[in-house]
């Protein structure tokens, strides 16, 4: 466990073999599995049209698993936790996941996915 002052770049925990599918934030920093970091344009240089594709790809393998975050962090507020405890905020998340699911069944019933 580390302190909130340490970036997530500088703890890797990437496994061994395994894609490594990341963000810009986390360009230029290597880890341990295969690389499938976000290229990021620097300042005043444009991306090439590969690097751009390249992006494309990988942001479609993400936005499935990062779909869930923004939800709950948009509808919920999740992106703020007004609990002082470890406790009150896992029984915050515990809450807060079955509303995320609750939430995608009613839009499947809406859409007529589900019966």
């Amino acid at each position: 466990m580390a302190t909130a002052s340490v970036h997530d770049s500088q703890i890797d925990l990437s496994i061994p073999g395994v894609m490594n599918y990341r963000d810009r934030g986390y360009f230029g920093v290597s880890g341990r599995g295969i690389n499938a970091t976000m290229d990021k344009s620097l300042k005043g240089y444009k991306l090439p049209v590969e690097s751009i594709r390249r992006n494309m790809r990988i942001t479609r393998k993400r936005s499935r698993g990062e779909r869930p975050y923004s939800v709950m962090k948009t509808i919920f507020h999740d992106g703020h936790m007004f609990v002082t405890t470890v406790a009150r905020v896992r029984v915050k998340c515990m809450f807060m996941c079955p509303g995320h699911n609750f939430m995608c069944m009613i839009r499947m019933k809406k859409k007529g996915m589900i019966a």
